[in-house]
């Protein structure tokens, strides 16, 4: 089983995913350890002081201004995680509750927490035992970090509210803890605030997203090829060298995987035959464009994730001199941006995915090719109402590129009068991320039809090997109508499971 080692200096996005999707186990480093208990020395020295210090002896938020005394502090710790556990709504998927932990754990082992190693085993063993903290949709305004997702999974430490356990099932937290053999933690100075300070949901959720968007960027370079092919059009806009003078990364990376896949192919080129035109449509010309700047958005975001996942957030922090100081680094700006602006590309990239479908079922613009794709049109619907179904998925996907991140409602009396919106940017990115798929799958389904309709001429072989797989998926091909919803389900799985990505790569190499 593959383990992930967590020191002091972060996590990379490999060992999130491992952890968040995979069967990971999870083990602190010696470093970690030690940073942990010096962390935690200087803490302590200041609790015994008479001077309060925030988060330590104090209260927090608007609350700040109230000094705790000794015996009260233990309580304040328990309280604050009680409180700030107001999730409402639906739950969040085990993947990202796994993955918020885990990043919470990644900042607590940094050593500037001052959370004593116990504490930081304890959510280890947590993750190890496959138990997952009941989070909620609502509740975090991404500042302050993810407040409330971040305090029902200190509540299970506490052995208190409900988890699912390994087998799916929902359970009270100190039941599952018992089971596993884990002792629930006593919160100490500091603690409780510490494990509730981050932006570890808004984290996770853009590093799977980013995880994921890769392979449907690829995807999508693949359908555009196909319905290229299907449509008859040329594929000398795809050249390196038109590309390199316009050197956007991601555009010429685009371009290449379209070209890979469209090599060899007899449907290309034929733009002076029975209906002759001199160029084609945006949707298929201005592929490699939306593509790549969809690409090159993912870099900026992979960047920003990268610089996140090296961080250590928390208010306050404790410093290597020894200092405990406030700060304002739990602010989750920095990921809300990305996650929004992820999600306008991926909405920009559905639309020009739908305009090619479109165009594919159109007999007056699809070069040929029956209407809607039937097999014997008035009697047969063929694909009229897959594109529907496209077209309202493109058209929510429009309703999820509005930023959240440009929102902000002050809270805490006006103590935290400016929040992200990280967590809701982050968690329409996921509904944009499971459209897109579905939308991608549909220009699947309808390009192949398509180019199985085209007699005579022969696609290129990696449409060939998409073809093969795709059928042998469950993806039908062309034919009289039937029930259509689960031919787009095989398509969807398709697409979902890397499938179509691999198919390809096995005639062309590696997409970029």
């Amino acid at each position: 089983m593959h383990t992930v080692v967590v020191g002091t200096s972060g996590v990379s996005a490999s060992d999130v995913l491992a952890v968040a999707r995979g069967a990971a186990r999870i083990e602190l480093s010696e470093e970690a350890v030690a940073a942990l208990a010096a962390a935690r020395e200087i803490v302590d020295a200041l609790a015994a002081k008479p001077d309060p210090v925030y988060g330590v002896s104090t209260g927090f938020g608007a609350l700040a201004t109230r000094h705790i005394s000794p015996e009260l502090r233990a309580q304040l710790q328990r309280n604050i995680v009680r409180s700030h556990a107001a999730g409402m709504g639906p739950r969040v998927e085990r993947e990202v509750v796994r993955a918020l932990m885990f990043l919470r754990l990644k900042t607590v082992c940094s050593g500037h927490t001052g959370v004593r190693p116990e504490v930081a085993q304890t959510m280890a063993d947590v993750l190890n035992a496959g138990i997952t903290p009941v989070v909620h949709e609502y509740g975090s305004l991404g500042c302050s970090g993810d407040l409330a997702p971040l305090s029902h999974c200190a509540l299970t430490l506490m052995g208190e509210g409900d988890a699912e356990g390994p087998d799916g099932v929902v359970r009270p937290a100190g039941e599952l803890l018992a089971e596993h053999g884990i002792q629930p933690v006593e919160l100490r100075e500091k603690e409780g605030l510490a494990l509730l300070n981050g932006t570890d949901g808004m984290l996770g959720m853009l590093v799977m997203a980013l995880a994921d968007l890769d392979t449907l960027y690829k995807s999508a370079d693949i359908t555009a090829a196909l319905s290229l092919e299907a449509l008859l059009g040329t594929d000398k806009v795809l050249a390196p060298e038109l590309h390199a003078i316009r050197p956007h990364p991601g555009q010429g990376a685009a371009a290449a995987n379209m070209l890979a896949v469209l090599e060899g192919s007899q449907l290309t080129g034929h733009h002076q035959d029975d209906a002759p035109r001199v160029q084609d449509a945006y949707s298929v010309r201005c592929a490699p464009q939306v593509a790549g700047a969809g690409r090159d958005t993912m870099a900026h975001a992979r960047l920003v994730a990268e610089r996140e996942l090296a961080s250590a957030v928390d208010n306050p922090v404790v410093l290597p001199d020894g200092r405990v100081e406030s700060n304002g680094n739990f602010h989750g700006a920095p990921v809300a941006y990305v996650l929004d602006f992820l999600a306008i590309a991926a909405a920009d990239l559905g639309s020009i995915a739908e305009r090619r479908t479109d165009r594919l079922l159109d007999k007056n613009r699809s070069h040929g090719l029956p209407p809607f794709l039937a097999d014997d049109a008035g009697v047969d619907s063929g694909l009229m109402i897959a594109q529907y179904t496209q077209a309202a998925l493109v058209s929510e996907m429009k309703r999820l590129a509005v930023p959240a991140s440009a929102d902000s409602i002050p809270s805490s009396a006006m103590q935290e009068d400016h929040v992200s919106m990280g967590w809701s940017a982050a968690r329409k990115l996921r509904t944009a991320v499971d459209n897109l798929t579905r939308i991608i799958a549909v220009e699947l389904y309808a390009a192949t039809r398509a180019i199985q309709l085209r007699e005579g001429l022969s696609p290129a072989p990696a449409s060939r090997a998409v073809l093969e797989a795709a059928r042998a998926a469950g993806v039908q091909g062309p034919g009289p109508d039937r029930f259509l919803a689960p031919d787009l389900a095989a398509a969807d799985a398709f697409v979902r499971g890397g499938h179509l990505v691999e198919a390809v790569e096995k005639v062309t190499g590696p997409l970029r």
